[in-house]
């Protein structure tokens, strides 16, 4: 597949080489999301003890595993994530372009997916992310959900398990492991994995997957594309009131 950036600095293959930190990451990663899945309910008098409002307490929770993690990936990737910075910084007109593009391409696509796989059903991962938002301060869910969680998500599902994974195992099985997997631990431990709940998170993952494999494996630029899109989820949920908003729930539902 030809790429979309194609004047690369040279290729530094130990920069796709599994590392003791990728593991440990990755590792880390794997197993608090696991606990939260299977036994998340054991945490709910810790976090009762952080704070009286359950959501401020989730709030906190989820900030402090995605800083840690975050902290840990930014160390493992940084000198991918530089050099693919200093690529981008040849190509200004492409990133500020192509990054809305693709965003709105996601949109289509989620749309189309999910008018084939049926009624519109609502994950209880959006749900809880709406009712949180209704009550923790936009400047607070800014970090989380467009700066450091997005980074995580493309450091775990496009560098490590296609940049470096692909070294191993083929890629097209890297990028439909890693499309599968991101949808999976979206909605996994909370529901059913019914089609209508995944879609729009396959939808997501396919989109990110491609730009991913397009740019040369530009973690950055699926990372740009991931937070714009978080973001203008943000900008969404806060712009609309409440009451509105469970309306058109009510209405897709």
């Amino acid at each position: 597949m030809g790429t979309a950036l194609r004047t690369p600095p040279a290729p530094q293959p130990e920069l796709y080489r599994f590392s003791r930190l990728d593991f440990i990451t990755a590792g880390l990663y794997v197993a608090v999301a696991a606990f939260f899945a299977v036994a998340g309910e054991l945490l709910a008098p810790l976090l009762l003890r952080l704070s009286p409002n359950p959501a401020v307490a989730s709030y906190t929770v989820n900030l402090i595993f995605y800083a840690t993690i975050g902290i840990l990936a930014l160390a493992a990737a940084r000198r991918v994530a530089a050099r693919d910075l200093r690529v981008l910084a040849t190509r200004p007109w492409f990133t500020a372009l192509m990054v809305p593009l693709t965003v709105v391409a996601m949109l289509i696509l989620t749309a189309v997916f999910v008018a084939v796989s049926g009624p519109v059903q609502t994950s209880a991962n959006q749900a809880g992310l709406q009712a949180l938002m209704q009550q923790v301060p936009v400047w607070l869910m800014v970090p989380l959900l467009v700066i450091v969680g997005p980074f995580v998500e493309e450091y775990i599902f496009r560098h490590l398990l296609i940049g470096k994974l692909s070294r191993r195992v083929n890629l097209w099985l890297c990028c439909g492991l890693s499309v599968v997997l991101f949808a999976a631990l979206h909605i996994v431990g909370q529901e059913q994995m019914t089609l209508q709940v995944l879609m729009p998170y396959l939808a997501m993952g396919a989109v990110l997957v491609f730009v991913y494999v397009w740019t040369g494996k530009n973690v950055m630029f699926s990372y740009f594309v991931h937070a714009s899109k978080n973001l203008l989820a943000v900008v969404f949920v806060y712009a609309i009131p409440p009451e509105v908003l469970e309306q058109l729930q009510r209405i897709q539902g």
